[in-house]
């Protein structure tokens, strides 16, 4: 099994799941890094297709995702909406601009349960197959299609006032 093309056709999709799922591109890189690192040391010990190590290296960067998580959880954080700034706004007057969509987007993934978020981010964005998410997660195919389309759902449902095409 050559390392070097399990990091070129798992890293690019093991980073967008990453940031999918709220990590920032540089943050994200760094765990990539750090799973291929680990990767790397049980190289001896792996057998298999890369299916296999994939969503091994999923379940190592979940782990290292949490630890992350956790660590930046000391964190203070500043709320950047004045309190006589907050309150509703007319959906009409928001700016339509790509880094907009990207935050609310961004939000409206927050907003999700962890499993349907992980669940979703999986299939949409890592691409894995309904039956590698099922194996990662530990749960039926069944239940993973019933997160995705509950996902789906729920993004519909915050973002609806968004107008976007289903």
């Amino acid at each position: 099994m050559n390392i070097e093309e399990l990091y070129k056709s798992i890293a690019p999709k093991l980073t967008n799941w990453l940031v999918s799922s709220g990590s920032d591109y540089h943050a994200a890189c760094d765990i990539v890094q750090n799973v291929f690192l680990k990767i790397w040391k049980m190289r001896d010990d792996l057998r298999g297709d890369v299916s296999t190590v994939s969503g091994l290296a999923f379940t190592i960067a979940r782990n290292l995702r949490k630890n992350v998580i956790r660590d930046d959880a000391r964190i203070s954080l500043v709320d950047e909406i004045k309190d006589e700034d907050a309150g509703a706004v007319d959906p009409a007057s928001l700016p339509s601009d790509a880094a907009y969509l990207r935050k609310r987007l961004s939000e409206a993934f927050a907003k999700l349960p962890p499993v349907l978020r992980d669940a979703y981010t999986l299939f949409q964005v890592a691409e894995l197959s309904i039956h590698e998410i099922a194996v990662q997660t530990g749960v039926t195919e069944n239940l993973v299609k019933v997160r995705i389309f509950r996902a789906k759902q729920k993004l519909r449902e915050i973002l609806a006032d968004l107008n976007l095409a289903s």
